[in-house]
């Protein structure tokens, strides 16, 4: 196959592309860089691409923050090079999605959702978030992965895009994967898993987990599900 033609199916096969524009590009692409989801991009299945905001800075220094209007502590990403980025890097069919604590919080469905768009452009927050005028005039979507404050969105990006990929036709091993396990059905945790040996420091696996009764299986999983829920998550089952 020539180099051509290999571009071309990797162009055929590509699902989703994820642009992630950052002060860090490093740490946005360092955890996506290993493992399912470096087979992923290899396959052609996502195309990912992290960018330096500090390319859109105008001024010599290249400064991307600035103080607070009406006081406070902290700096704020200031919106010259955010709107010349974003502006850059969106097409027609480009969901903007700004990483921050104030956005709606992540799950599972919102992971299957984004899975469904052709382009996402993360945005991610630093020091005291970015001028609002960039979420008023830029953002479809503003998102949170937990109700903490992490120290840029970089890692919320990646944390955010991994979830998305992994639910991409082909990026697993095994496509049902992603259906059997926590949060794919809505309000359940994933039941106790076991492997070999059958046995392990006297402790045992359940009976019923080899006794190749799909049904009394498919029932036991079930029942533990809501049982490790209410322990776990019991905000889930309200």
């Amino acid at each position: 196959m020539s180099k051509c033609e290999n571009e071309a199916t990797v162009a055929h096969l590509t699902l989703i592309k994820i642009d992630i524009l950052t002060l860090f590009p490093e740490i946005a692409l360092a955890p996506l860089s290993e493992s399912i989801i470096k087979r992923a991009q290899v396959a052609g299945i996502v195309e990912i691409q992290a960018h330096k905001l500090r390319d859109w800075a105008t001024d010599k220094h290249h400064k991307t923050d600035d103080t607070l209007c009406g006081g406070g502590p902290g700096m704020l990403l200031k919106p010259e090079p955010l709107f010349a980025a974003i502006e850059a890097l969106r097409g027609p069919d480009t969901l903007v999605v700004l990483m921050t604590p104030q956005g709606k919080v992540f799950k599972q469905a919102i992971a299957r959702e984004l899975s469904q768009q052709s382009h996402l452009l993360f945005v991610c927050g630093h020091y005291e978030g970015v001028d609002h005028r960039v979420i008023e005039q830029l953002v479809d979507l503003e998102l949170s992965i937990g109700d903490y404050v992490l120290t840029n969105g970089a890692i919320a990006a990646a944390v955010v895009s991994d979830a998305i990929i992994r639910l991409l036709p082909g990026a697993l091993g095994d496509d049902q994967s992603s259906v059997e396990e926590s949060f794919s059905q809505q309000n359940l945790l994933e039941a106790p898993a076991y492997t070999k040996p059958a046995e392990f420091r006297g402790l045992a696996v359940p009976d019923v987990l080899l006794s190749g009764n799909h049904k009394n299986i498919a029932a036991w999983q079930k029942e533990q599900a809501v049982a490790r829920t209410r322990k776990n998550r019991p905000d889930l089952l309200e």
